[in-house]
């Protein structure tokens, strides 16, 4: 059953999916699902990382056509169209004509960019301008969709400089400009501000009323979800819940542990290998030298996106701005001490990831400066600050490279300690999140949380002094999150400076000694 806003009553797309299997593997990913996807109906698809969401999300959408990218059994029906597998002459998807009528949003935004736009305008234009769509038309659905997800100043921006929020919005707009008849959207709240993600509640509910019907695949019951008709209930890859949120609601014992409230609290650390106790981990005294400290920082980004000359190259006007620059980051002064925790929050585009860039140097101040254990980073190669910053991007896919979880986090560390010491090093990160039986896995064959907690065990392994985390809980299903809450304090309790930026509040206030706002380009708290 699912709440409709139309009178028809006929799928607009269907599924039966007897089982779909990956090339190369023995085990089915997809077992025994049946969906019916009907116009102005809103269905959330619930499962913990590796239920097989993310790749029902891409058959669905075509993203993840059959015989090209593995092996299905069942059907497809698209519109009155039905595409059976399994057969001696298998049908092919035609993705454009699939995506005229199917939108998709991935997990990494990114994915959906063309990355080839200069501007936030071009980006969402690029799929009309394919359909030749006339100008004047295409102009005014620009700017419709703009103006519906938070856009509009936005439209001159270089894609590339947009915050972890607006690019997920920016690849929603993406995927509704063309007014597609189905909208699929694999972690749509992940990264989001609390305004973007009231934003997106009430986008989803305009589309809704406009007949179209709507999918929402998490692995967090975010507060929007709680209006959805239908919730279906993944696990090891087939259905073990049907029905409405009432009839699924935590408690009611149907809903796999890992599945988490938007914002819940990880397990108790005790409960993980190598975790330390909240009470463990009070700062050390702040009368000694800081582990990091900013010092009167300010940043400013060109009007290219580029970041402005330092202070001691660039021009100044009379106010002592960066010239032809706003500033993202006005006059920052923190001091951390070695074993404490700062959680840093603030809205979407504040400049939380320019903050933590500025850590180890990837990022120079306009004005002010950047010392860790007292030392002025100033000058210094972000590949020797990084020794002692290690930094954790909110893409995983900007710091994975290696052909397995090993070589990832094994790489460099020869540099770093004695030879002998980096093997079991390399295998003590992987342990500390739970990625130990995945040593030999390609890093691109490993679901987003894993992928996530890959990336982290890379920085873990070099046992820095500061640790600065990039929205670090994205992805993470509740089994991942306590892995996270685990590392997290026990690398402070070992003396480690951690900075954290996150939307997630509750989190950020279970896990931190302070938390600060960034906004407007400046710390309060």
């Amino acid at each position: 059953m699912s709440t409709t806003h139309s009178t028809q009553t006929q799928p607009i797309l269907s599924a039966g999916i007897r089982s779909f299997t990956y090339f190369g593997d023995d085990a089915s990913v997809l077992e025994g699902i049946d969906l019916n996807l009907v116009p102005g109906t809103f269905t959330a698809i619930l499962g913990a990382s590796g239920s097989g969401k993310s790749t029902l999300g891409r058959l669905l959408s075509g993203w993840l056509p059959p015989r090209t990218g593995g092996t299905l059994r069942g059907f497809l029906e698209l519109a009155g169209t039905r595409l059976d597998f399994g057969g001696d002459r298998e049908p092919r998807i035609n993705p454009a004509e699939w995506g005229r009528q199917v939108g998709f949003v991935p997990q990494d935004p990114a994915a959906v960019l063309t990355t080839v736009r200069a501007t936030v305008a071009e980006e969402l234009a690029f799929g009309l301008e394919n359909a030749a769509m006339e100008r004047p038309a295409m102009k005014a659905a620009v700017e419709r969709t703009a103006a519906l997800l938070g856009l509009m100043e936005l439209l001159e921006r270089n894609p590339a400089s947009l915050s972890g929020g607006q690019l997920r919005r920016l690849a929603i707009g993406c995927a509704i400009i063309a007014g597609p008849r189905v909208l699929i959207m694999d972690e749509p709240f992940a990264s989001l501000d609390s305004a973007g993600t009231a934003g997106l509640a009430r986008l989803l509910q305009d589309l809704l009323k406009l007949g179209t019907a709507v999918v929402v695949l998490s692995q967090v019951v975010d507060t929007p979800l709680l209006d959805a008709g239908t919730w279906v209930v993944l696990e090891n890859g087939g259905v073990t819940g049907n029905g409405t949120p009432a009839e699924l609601q935590a408690g009611s014992g149907l809903l796999p542990p890992g599945i988490r409230a938007s914002g819940g609290e990880p397990a108790p650390a005790g409960d993980h290998p190598g975790a330390v106790h909240a009470d463990t981990l009070l700062p050390r005294s702040g009368a000694g030298v800081p582990a990091l400290e900013l010092r009167g920082v300010s940043f400013g980004y060109s009007a290219g996106g580029k970041e402005a000359q330092p202070r001691n190259m660039r021009r100044r006007d009379l106010g002592g701005k960066a010239a032809g620059s706003g500033l993202v980051l006005q006059g920052i002064n923190v001091r951390i001490q070695s074993g404490e925790i700062l959680a840093v929050t603030g809205p979407n585009g504040a400049g939380k990831s320019t903050l933590l860039r500025h850590l180890n140097g990837l990022l120079r101040p306009t004005e002010g400066s950047v010392l860790v254990h007292g030392r002025d980073i100033a000058g210094v190669p972000p590949g020797e600050a990084a020794r002692s910053v290690g930094l954790l991007f909110q893409q995983p896919r900007d710091q994975l490279f290696e052909r397995t979880a090993l070589r990832e986090v094994r790489f460099g560390l020869d540099r770093l300690f004695h030879p002998d010491e980096a093997p079991s090093r390399a295998m003590e990160a992987l342990s500390a999140v739970g990625l130990a039986e995945a040593a030999h896995t390609h890093p691109a064959e490993l679901p987003a949380s894993g992928q996530r907690l890959l990336a982290l065990a890379t920085v873990l392994a070099r046992k820095p002094s500061v640790l600065a985390l990039d929205e670090p809980t994205v992805a993470l299903d509740g089994g991942g999150l306590a892995l996270l809450d685990a590392a997290v304090r026990s690398a402070a309790g070992e003396g480690a400076a951690v900075v954290l930026v996150s939307h997630d509040l509750d989190y950020a206030r279970a896990a931190a000694h302070r938390v600060v706002m960034l906004d407007g380009g400046r710390l309060d708290g």
